[in-house]
């Protein structure tokens, strides 16, 4: 099997350039790391909203191009909900994405961003249109 974090950044280039990491990479579940850095920052040292959106989407997208039904292309997002719940100044965050429903036209995944400490960071429930 190839490497899931090539596969990852293959699939979608701006992951690598936020150096996200794959953990686990299965139609079950994709968990992916995102260090704290510096330059990922608001003010007051907090990992910017959207970075921590751009972790989300893209392991949300990946969980749902792992559950595609037979013949489609892909998929794009049409919804995307968020509740962020705390800041993350250091350290790393996992996303952790699990599909809700698994349907002909439209996937649902759900999303929890955990800090390393492995608190509840942000919760992400976003719909994905199939593409044939």
């Amino acid at each position: 099997m190839p490497d899931p974090t090539e596969t990852f950044h293959s699939l979608m280039p701006f992951t690598r350039t936020l150096g996200i990491t794959v953990v686990t990479y299965t139609a079950e579940e994709v968990r992916a790391r995102l260090a704290w850095d510096e330059s990922l920052c608001t003010a007051g040292g907090v990992l910017h909203g959207g970075v921590l959106m751009s972790l989300a989407d893209s392991t949300g997208a990946a969980c749902a191009f792992l559950n595609l039904p037979a013949g489609a292309t892909g998929t794009t997002t049409v919804e995307s909900k968020t509740n962020f719940l705390r800041a993350v100044r250091e350290g790393h965050v996992d996303g952790r994405s699990r599909p809700l429903h698994t349907g002909r036209t439209l996937l649902v995944i759900e999303t929890d961003l955990l800090d390393d400490r492995d608190r509840l960071v942000a919760r992400v429930t976003q719909s994905q249109l199939v593409l044939n």
